[in-house]
């Protein structure tokens, strides 16, 4: 990733100077823990390198001192757009701003109420270290818009708890396997990349962390409302513990109508098992 055009990070001072300097302490009540280790931060946008392209804005949520985008600067995106809610955050990226020129924009704001197709024109990635205690409602936003329009999103390359990633990833049968595991492999190819210690975090979580990568399907015609689909799971998995012919009680004219069988459990049921569900309660509805 080393290219002349980026030297002028090498003139930036080390990150835990900028984290002293300003005072950038990680506050457990923004889920924040930093990554500093620019071998970690060049990884992950290794993983995603051969999705960026030239002509892409890269998002990134949450960069703190500055770290992961010190890498993404790194990478052949046009621009970087990085979205931080903490002042102090915003103040230590001053320098590194001044010193990506118009290739970094810092944006003040809380990412829960920014929209990023607002923001910048397709195409768009998003890559970034999320905050713990919004991670699942900012990816539950973007899969909205990924739902209204597969191409609003070219990709996204996101930490969560581990525990979590391994929700999103998990397959049916498992136990894990839930609401967030069916709307997610509805509308993206999901993969674990890359697993986290605590240790490559500062301050270190009391958790691992991992990476999952989500890359949008674009054959998405003939798709229910993304809100049928909430609905279905929640029903489902909400009384996870109930055969469906008691959980999707209101949905038995679709169980029978696709040969579904009713003594199973949401677990057992396939992402496009719940997707032919909702698409068969909407057209009831009609």
């Amino acid at each position: 990733m080393s290219d002349p055009a980026h030297d002028f990070l090498k003139l930036l001072p080390p990150l835990r100077e900028v984290i002293s300097v300003h005072n950038l302490r990680a506050e457990k009540s923004l889920g924040q823990n930093f990554l500093l280790d620019g071998n970690i931060t060049d990884k992950i946008v290794f993983l995603v390198d051969e999705r960026i392209t030239p002509e892409m804005t890269l998002f990134e949520i949450g960069p703190g001192p500055g770290g992961l985008t010190r890498s993404l600067l790194q990478s052949k995106a046009a621009s970087i757009m990085a979205i931080e809610f903490d002042h102090r955050a915003v103040a230590a990226l001053q320098d590194l701003q001044a010193a990506a020129g118009n290739r970094l924009t810092v944006i003040h704001a809380d990412a829960l109420k920014s929209d990023i197709t607002s923001l910048s024109g397709a195409p768009r990635g998003i890559v970034a270290n999320l905050p713990y205690n919004i991670a699942t409602p900012l990816l539950i936003d973007w899969l909205q818009k990924i739902a209204n329009d597969p191409q609003s999103i070219s990709f996204m390359a996101l930490m969560f708890q581990k525990e979590v990633a391994e929700r999103i990833v998990a397959a049916p049968g498992n136990k894990i396997y839930g609401r967030l595991s069916v709307i997610t492999q509805w509308l993206c190819e999901t993969r674990k990349v890359y697993d986290l210690p605590p240790s490559a975090f500062t301050p270190p979580p009391k958790v691992s962390s991992a990476v999952v990568r989500f890359i949008p399907r674009l054959n998405l015609q003939d798709s229910p409302a993304f809100s049928s689909v909430e609905r279905v799971t929640a029903a489902a998995f909400n009384q996870r513990r109930k055969m469906i012919r008691a959980s999707l009680k209101d949905y038995m004219d679709g169980v029978v109508a696709l040969g579904l069988d009713p003594t199973l459990r949401a677990e057992n049921l396939s992402v496009e098992n719940f997707i032919a569900l909702a698409r068969f309660k909407e057209r009831q509805q009609k």
